[in-house]
């Protein structure tokens, strides 16, 4: 039998099943305690038909031996997921969109007497630019007359979060990664602006949901209340409600510092292709399967990568230019990109229990190649982060890294001095170079034509 370090470290809650390592790949074993509700998802032509649409994560049933062989029924291997991400680390439309994809599954289902026995926003990812709900053993036969039992839980997961970020501050994103099991209800309605209990939807699925979880909060219920009947179409009504609730929701990005970076930026349009130019050489020298650009703004470089096949994480502070980001890669439908919100001075943490339920962002990796493009000043001077620690950071992550430097002369520099002390007699091509020579060997360096800006390509020293 195998032991626990087996498990997955996120793969603990749930009794119909559980994911396992063994050899390197991940696999799911399907216990026997599930073994009614499989048939029923496998038999009903559910599976087939998400699978088609692209809505639900494919699988082959395998012959692998079972993690726990006396609780299970079949093992199963899922399709590989290139990066996995955190709903506290999406874009406001990509957090919509995977809210809309569990509805649509939702009622796929009901349309087969099946139905979500949850709603975890951690059953998305996005592959392909595009969310897919990952857990095969998130289906459970309908029964008539029963409650959605997800409800709750896709209110506190997607609902909440997504009335926060529309109606009071964007960056209410964040308490997701406080309260991993969704934003509590009452917490919502008390920041949410007073006109949005006049809003219907909001109104009934957080405002009078909360209140009434408040009311029945510690309560038995009773038996007549159980079996009070809620018949599919009210069951369908419910979920049409939500979807229209969540389709109503808005938010444009505009009026944060980077969105329109690109716009203001003092390269001139030839500097600007060039840098282009060098930065696809660099990528080809070294032929990386896996690329995180850090501070990508809306990612426009980290389509050098994507554009090549090559899964690409493209990471920024702001939740405009990730936003903008990731509705190019909805109109573009563009693969192997994922537009994610990252503070690099406070990334992702590792959460949920035992701190290893939701890994931290450097645990997710490392990758081959790390980008990090006109960067390197915000670090330094706006976060006073020493250009060794910076390295260092750098050099967990990959292998192979692509930086630009930017010296004080650059306007954007000087721009950031401009309301500060300057304090960082270190800042500069030599000290870049020392600081940055304790952990990397410079491959290539090549400076940026019409600007005082140069790249460089590195490969860490092992």
């Amino acid at each position: 039998m195998m032991t626990n370090n087996n498990i997955h470290s996120a793969s603990f809650r749930d009794p119909s099943g559980f994911l396992f390592w063994f050899d390197g790949v991940l696999y799911r074993q399907v216990n026997t305690s599930y073994q009614t509700h499989y048939d029923a998802l496998m038999q009903s032509g559910l599976y087939t038909e998400l699978v088609k649409k692209g809505y639900l994560v494919k699988h082959q049933e395998v012959e692998q031996k079972p993690a726990f062989p006396e609780i299970a029924y079949k093992v199963i291997a899922p399709e590989k997921i290139p990066f996995v991400s955190y709903p506290y680390e999406w874009s406001f439309s990509e957090l919509k969109d995977a809210a809309l994809l569990t509805l649509d599954v939702c009622i796929l289902a009901l349309g087969k007497d099946l139905v979500l026995k949850d709603a975890s926003a951690y059953n998305i990812q996005f592959v392909n630019g595009r969310p897919v709900l990952i857990d095969t053993l998130s289906f459970e036969k309908y029964q008539e007359g029963a409650p959605w039992v997800a409800y709750r839980q896709f209110c506190q997961h997607f609902l909440a979060p997504l009335a926060l970020m529309a109606y009071t501050d964007i960056r209410l994103s964040q308490l997701m990664r406080v309260y991993i099991d969704g934003i509590p209800l009452d917490l919502a309605s008390k920041l949410l602006p007073g006109n949005t209990q006049w809003k219907l939807g909001i109104a009934t699925h957080i405002h009078i949901h909360a209140k009434t979880q408040q009311k029945f909060a510690g309560k038995a219920i009773s038996q007549e209340e159980k079996q009070h009947a809620v018949r599919k179409t009210a069951m369908l009504g419910l979920l049409d409600s939500l979807k229209g609730t969540v389709n109503s929701l808005k938010w444009e990005p505009s009026g944060t510092e980077w969105a329109d970076y690109y716009d203001i930026t003092n390269y001139s349009g030839e500097a600007f292709e060039e840098k282009k130019s060098v930065i696809q050489k660099l990528i080809d020298m070294t032929s990386p399967a896996s690329v995180w650009d850090l501070g990508a703004n809306n990612g426009i470089f980290s389509r050098l990568a994507s554009e090549k096949g090559i899964p690409t994480v493209a990471a920024d502070i702001d939740p405009s230019a990730v936003e903008l980001g990731y509705l190019q890669v909805k109109k573009e439908k563009t693969k192997n990109l994922l537009p994610l919100v990252l503070d690099l001075t406070n990334p992702s943490p590792g959460a949920g229990w035992n701190n290893e339920e939701r890994q931290s962002f450097t645990q997710r990796g490392p990758v081959d190649l790390v980008m990090a493009l006109a960067l390197i000043h915000h670090l330094a001077i706006s976060n006073n982060v020493p250009l060794e620690r910076v390295a260092k950071c750098f050099a967990q992550m990959g292998k192979w890294l692509i930086i630009e430097f930017v010296p004080k002369s650059d306007s954007q520099v000087q721009r950031l001095l401009s309301s500060r002390l300057d304090i960082f007699d270190g800042y500069s091509e030599v000290g870049f170079e020392e600081s940055f020579s304790k952990y990397y060997t410079i491959e290539q360096k090549v400076p940026v034509k019409d600007s005082q800006r140069i790249l460089y390509l590195m490969r860490v020293i092992e």
